[in-house]
């Protein structure tokens, strides 16, 4: 499988994998699920990085894929 190149491709992925639908992760995070979808589809391209804490704690990422997901923003 590729691997996701942008930040909403990989947010999408691990959200997946976690088994949690954009509600439930925008539950967890303390965020609405109009927030999760518009990082998702990419009209949100640059999230601040209290954000990305927020959804990396959610999803309980390991410090290897925080980095990962931190790194697609420093991508473009």
């Amino acid at each position: 499988m590729p691997q996701p190149t942008s930040f909403g491709d990989q947010l999408r992925r691990y959200r997946e994998l976690a088994g949690l639908t954009q509600e439930q992760l925008a539950e967890q995070a303390g965020l609405t699920a109009n927030a999760i979808g518009a990082l998702e589809r990419g009209e949100r391209r640059r999230p601040y990085p209290h954000t990305v804490q927020l959804l990396a704690t959610a999803l309980k990422l390991s410090e290897e894929q925080r980095v990962a997901l931190i790194a697609t923003l420093q991508r473009r």
